[in-house]
């Protein structure tokens, strides 16, 4: 039991007094990771129950972890029915740093194990569809024999969205469209450059000109991607660049819709170069004329990488460059 020395009256306490006791432990009780891990499960799940699956603990256990953690905060993280619970506006506010916390301890430890020659822990990969230079699947096999101690994940958004993620620390390294300048927070790796075409089918009027400028595209029914995806913002910045309005008659999130709308002739797309070499024999791809129009495929990582998405980078670098002759 610690014994605490009885202090003397205000008036009496010296500097020496106070200073005695700086260095004493604190009655408060800090928050721990496990706490926070709770916390992120329940908010992501917004039901205590599937939570508590998930984490492989009891859901007494679960709802008493969440408790301390509020009683130490001071406040109610959750607002609880006997559906569902969501996050109060404190929650909220606090749930992007804990994710950061998390995700930095887990970098943390994954760094210590890089240094001793053996990657461990997961890390969160993001992409847009087709980006037409890394083929994912495959480097994510090679990744996971040579790094087998690592837990990977994948997930498909738009480059915008995949950017925000990053920067939440919700993912460790992501495959986007470059949409402007580097985002802040995030570092970016180059890794391809192309131009874009207008994808449309044979019998349509642009099929027959041998290049497309993109004042001639102005009132063309567009076949598009969702907004947030790499082309869609790079074309919209382009058309408002000329002073030409950007209407998406069919909006799509799939790029096999996309080729089939256009396909039957029920409007024109505005994609990257590779896209031609999707159907070559049924749809006709005319290039866009200037440079308002560039795609580029880059990496992105946070500011702090994990050692794991790091690895990763550096596979996918090693990939694109050319087998030297033998």
């Amino acid at each position: 039991m610690t014994h605490w020395p009885v202090p003397p009256s205000p008036l009496m306490r010296s500097a020496a007094w106070w200073a005695e006791q700086s260095w004493r432990p604190s009655r408060l009780h800090p928050v721990e990771l496990r706490q926070l891990e709770h916390f992120i499960a329940v908010a992501e799940e917004q039901h205590f129950t599937r939570a508590a699956e998930l984490l492989h603990i009891s859901q007494s256990g679960l709802s008493a972890s969440v408790r301390a953690l509020e009683t130490e905060l001071g406040t109610d993280l959750f607002l609880r029915s006997t559906r569902r619970v969501e996050l109060t506006q404190a929650g909220q506010a606090f749930l992007d740093e804990a994710v950061r916390t998390v995700t930095s301890a887990a970098a943390a430890r994954n760094a210590v194990q890089a240094v001793r020659g053996v990657l461990r822990g997961s890390i969160s990969v993001g992409t847009e569809q087709c980006l037409g230079v890394v083929n994912l699947p495959k480097e994510l096999a090679v990744f996971r024999i040579r790094h087998p101690e690592v837990e990977a994940s994948l997930t498909f958004e738009g480059s915008s969205t995949l950017v925000d993620r990053l920067i939440a620390g919700q993912l460790d390294l992501g495959l986007i469209a470059v949409c402007g300048g580097n985002p802040r927070g995030v570092e970016l790796a180059p890794l391809w450059s192309e131009g874009f075409v207008v994808l449309c089918h044979p019998d349509h009027p642009l099929a027959k000109h041998p290049i497309v400028e993109l004042e001639q595209l102005a009132g063309q029914a567009l076949v598009g991607f969702l907004p947030g995806w790499g082309a869609r913002v790079l074309t919209e910045h382009a058309f408002a660049t000329v002073g030409i309005k950007h209407r998406v008659a069919m909006e799509v999130n799939d790029v096999h819709t996309l080729l089939d709308l256009v396909g039957h002739n029920l409007g024109v797309a505005i994609v990257p170069e590779h896209f031609a070499r999707k159907r070559p024999a049924t749809l006709r791809a005319v290039p866009v004329d200037g440079d308002l129009l560039q795609w580029q495929v880059a990496a992105a990582l946070p500011v702090k990488p994990s050692a794991a998405a790091v690895a990763l980078l550096d596979q996918f670098v090693r990939s694109q460059q050319p087998t030297a002759a033998a």
